[in-house]
């Protein structure tokens, strides 16, 4: 009885799991097989590895979940974004795995920004308008911290990589501050958590850290909204320790990533930026150790290098002379030479120059006039200085008292005692000049003169007309002649011309020697 009756309640068709989900999907497909949708992109990734994007379209009330195959990303006229307000057109159909459904799109437009997308961008624009984004007020992380503080859930996996990644890279005190990362309390909390690590003093029980790293894994735009709250990211910016954002992955952004002093793509990747690697920094000064060594040998072996070379390169005293050797003997070839020409020029100079007493009578006339005509305007110049000087005195001589013209006789007395100083100084260092001019002009005269040839043993050989005869073929035979000597005169006759003349030599009156008579040929 009992299995007939259990029979009997039981009459109704069965369908196995897939019957029914098949059904489902043939229902939806013909009920929906062509839908245009207006929604929220959420949960955006951009393209899986396969080419295909899954996300889903949102409003303040409902959720779908959205596709878009490989073949139709590529037709796309633009590129999906997180937030973006779009109108999908497709069908929808299930996804008998997970028992939902799910709308393939064919085509997308876009329908204007989300409405959380654009209270976002409202506060980042209110936010960097006031220069908290400025790249100019972002601090340096220190390159050594001693001290790492970390603000993150205390039971999820992100803290245990961040301790993991800084205990293999170089082990030093991390203090965490625990936070909820997602909620209605998340923006609160955080904001407590980065004031009261700027609390901290240096001296404390609780050191304040070097550097506090903000940290979350990975979530959606609603899951990370706590770290798009405007008074958490005016915390950030005031703090004085250096911030490292590390919320989300990499294609995540928050307000909190523009206002950090630096932005990671992952919790991970923040431990790896505030902190360096021990065995690296040990390696690097193992390695510039071994550099600034071989430098040091190799700049000490150049240098020894160039001292030898250097020394080969100095020439021998010989050569260093053997220039001025040269110059020294062309000059004393020439010596004679421009002597005589010297003297030729003076000689003709002066001859230009011939005085007589008319030309002498006519110049101090003239010299006599023109000092006459400056003697009067001069006098003329100074009475009118006088009177103006005079009328100038009686002028101001009401307004002045004896007390500044004596300071400034008394300091005008000093000016002109130091003047006068200045002057005796100026005027003993240009005689001491002249006295070495003319000392230096002297010696070039001793040089140059004849005499100093004369007095090596030559002699000046003239006509009866005190004209120098300077070649053999301009002597006659019986030629007067006066030989001119370092020591005196001395009168000779020319025997013979040609160019082996003989001379005669007889007492001059100028003579100061006998030894200067006689033959001399």
């Amino acid at each position: 009885m009992s299995e007939t009756a259990s029979e009997s309640r039981s009459n109704a068709t069965e369908y196995t799991v897939s019957e029914i989900s098949g059904a489902l999907k043939r229902t939806v497909e013909d009920a929906f097989g062509n839908v245009r949708v207006r929604g929220e992109i959420s949960g955006y990734r951009g393209p899986h590895s396969s080419g295909h994007a899954y996300f889903a379209l949102k409003d303040d009330r409902a959720r779908i979940d959205a596709v878009v195959w490989k073949t139709t990303m590529a037709r796309l006229k633009f590129r999906p974004e997180e937030g973006m307000e779009v109108i999908a057109s497709g069908k929808l159909t299930t996804y008998p795995g997970k028992s939902n459904y799910q709308i393939v799109i064919d085509n997308l437009e876009p329908a204007g920004a989300g409405a959380l997308m654009a209270l976002l961008e409202e506060r980042k624009r209110r936010l960097q308008a006031e220069g908290l984004f400025d790249a100019g007020r972002k601090r340096r992380l220190p390159f050594m911290p001693q001290v790492i503080g970390v603000v993150t859930s205390p039971t999820g996996s992100v803290i245990r990589d961040i301790i993991h990644r800084i205990k293999d890279r170089f082990p030093l005190t991390v203090m965490v501050w625990p936070v909820r990362v997602q909620g209605e309390t998340t923006a609160r909390e955080v904001t407590a958590a980065v004031n009261g690590f700027n609390a901290l003093t240096w001296d404390g029980p609780m050191p304040q850290p070097d550097v506090l790293i903000v940290a979350r894994g990975g979530g959606s735009l609603e899951d990370l909204w706590g770290f798009n709250d405007e008074g958490l990211a005016r915390a950030v910016a005031a703090s004085h320790i250096p911030v490292i954002s590390a919320v989300g992955h990499e294609t995540d952004w928050t307000l909190i990533d523009f206002v950090a002093d630096m932005r990671a793509p992952t919790p991970t990747g923040a431990a790896e930026i505030a902190v360096p690697v021990k065995a690296e920094l040990e390696a690097t000064l193992a390695s510039l150790g071994a550099r600034l060594n071989a430098c040091t040998s190799r700049h000490l072996d150049r240098k020894r290098q160039a001292v030898r070379a250097a020394a080969r390169a100095l020439p021998s005293p010989d050569q260093l002379l053997a220039l001025p050797r040269r110059r020294f003997d062309e000059a004393t070839s020439r010596l004679g030479r421009g002597l005589t020409v010297s003297i030729e020029r003076k000689r003709a100079r002066l001859d230009r120059q011939r005085l007589t007493p008319a030309t002498l009578s006519r110049r101090l006339n003239e010299t006599r006039t023109l000092t006459g005509r400056d003697i009067a305007r001069a006098r003329a110049a100074f009475f009118a200085i006088v009177r103006q000087g005079r009328a100038r005195f009686e002028r101001t001589s009401a307004r002045l008292s004896p007390a500044p013209i004596v300071r400034r006789q008394k300091l005008q007395a000093d000016t002109l005692a130091g003047l006068v100083r200045r002057r005796e100084q100026a005027m003993e260092r240009r005689l001491d000049r002249l006295r070495a001019a003319l000392t230096q002009a002297d010696r070039l005269l001793a040089t140059l003169s004849h005499k100093a040839v004369l007095a090596r043993g030559f002699a000046l050989v003239k006509d009866a007309d005190g004209a120098v005869i300077k070649r053999v073929a301009e002597l006659a035979p019986g030629a007067a002649l006066q030989l001119e000597f370092a020591d005196g005169n001395a009168e000779a006759i020319a025997t013979s011309g040609g160019a082996r003349p003989k001379l005669t030599a007889k007492p001059s009156g100028k003579a100061k020697e006998p030894g200067n008579q006689g033959s001399l040929f």
